[in-house]
């Protein structure tokens, strides 16, 4: 019996993930974001989800809700290359991916990479360049390379954009067109801070004086450490009923009354991928319906398009989603 039981424990010991690091590690960077970003902690968390099942992230919202500083305090704590590009009404391709030189010595031309070949990219307000330029992401945003003059130039990993955007603005801005939305893990919408969380944000500011908040923020992941966190997300356990109530959520895209485009299987990828970094957050190695839930939004937002009526009777993206998840049966 004592045999039995020995062997038993030895099975689930064997198939348990060692996840204490990884945890210890995002605990480390919420504290080390705490000392200058006060509140958005939805944001937060979804910015470290998008980093550990290596996805892109869209962040959306009007000015001033700490977007891009949030995008810049995260990559400070990495110890990676960063890359901040302005995107203006003037850019064009060459400006981010690079062009070749002729170089006199040599006789020949040289490829000048661009600020697009780095670790962590911040595209500030994304949709103020035109299509030309945004199509200039599409290869390097999905396939982690880009193509220049025949000859392919690999990303060095980590590769992640996050990305900003005003949703109110309108003069001088392109829509992003679909194929790009596909391409982002999350679209995450920021709000505006509680009154309480104002008042924090007053006293912290008024407290630093001087000092410059990218000098409160320490680095403390190395590109090895978060390759390793990874490629830990991908053993996460997933339940067949579990993958079969995600591809239900997303094929009720596809037929819903109230959606004139519905999600791809893109979608159903991300939103396992993100449900295993949530998972592994909070320290299982199984994922749940909670966690498939909670990422099912920002997921599935702006991956959807809303049919014309609905869109005149004031219906969002996000109710639709929210309605889709709680219309199918929780997996028991």
């Amino acid at each position: 019996m004592e045999e039995n039981e020995q062997q038993d424990d030895a099975l689930q010991f064997s198939s348990r993930i060692d996840l204490a690091q990884l945890q210890e590690a995002v605990s480390q960077i919420k504290s080390e974001l705490g000392k200058v970003i006060i509140g958005q902690q939805d944001m937060i968390e979804l910015l470290i989800i998008s980093i550990l099942a290596n996805g892109h992230s869209l962040i959306e919202g009007v000015p001033g809700v700490a977007k891009t500083v949030t995008a810049k305090l995260l990559a400070k704590t990495m110890s990676v290359d960063f890359s901040r590009i302005q995107f203006t009404p003037d850019l064009m391709p060459s400006d981010i991916l690079g062009t070749s030189i002729f170089n006199v010595k040599t006789s020949e031309f040289e490829f000048k990479k661009g600020p697009l070949f780095s670790n962590i990219i911040l595209i500030d307000e994304i949709n103020r360049a035109p299509a030309k330029t945004q199509a200039a992401l599409f290869e390097a945003m999905a396939e982690r390379q880009i193509t220049m003059d025949g000859t392919e130039y690999t990303m060095e990993p980590p590769f992640l954009v996050f990305a900003t955007q005003n949703p109110i603005e309108q003069e001088g801005t392109y829509r992003l067109p679909e194929a790009q939305l596909d391409r982002f893990l999350f679209k995450i919408n920021v709000s505006y801070p509680s009154l309480e969380e104002e008042i924090r944000i007053l006293e912290s500011k008024h407290e630093q004086k001087t000092k410059i908040e990218e000098d409160l923020v320490n680095s403390l992941l190395s590109a090895q450490q978060i390759s390793d966190y990874q490629k830990t997300i991908k053993e996460i356990i997933v339940e067949k009923n579990l993958l079969k109530y995600i591809a239900s959520i997303v094929d009720n895209t596809r037929t819903n009354a109230n959606l004139y485009l519905g999600a791809s299987p893109r979608a159903s990828i991300a939103i396992m991928d993100a449900s295993k970094a949530l998972a592994a957050m909070n320290g299982r190695d199984f994922i749940t319906p909670d966690d498939i839930k909670k990422v099912a939004g920002p997921v599935l937002g702006h991956r959807i398009m809303l049919t014309p009526e609905r869109e005149m009777e004031g219906l969002t993206s996000q109710q639709v989603v929210n309605q889709i998840v709680d219309s199918i049966e929780i997996p028991r």
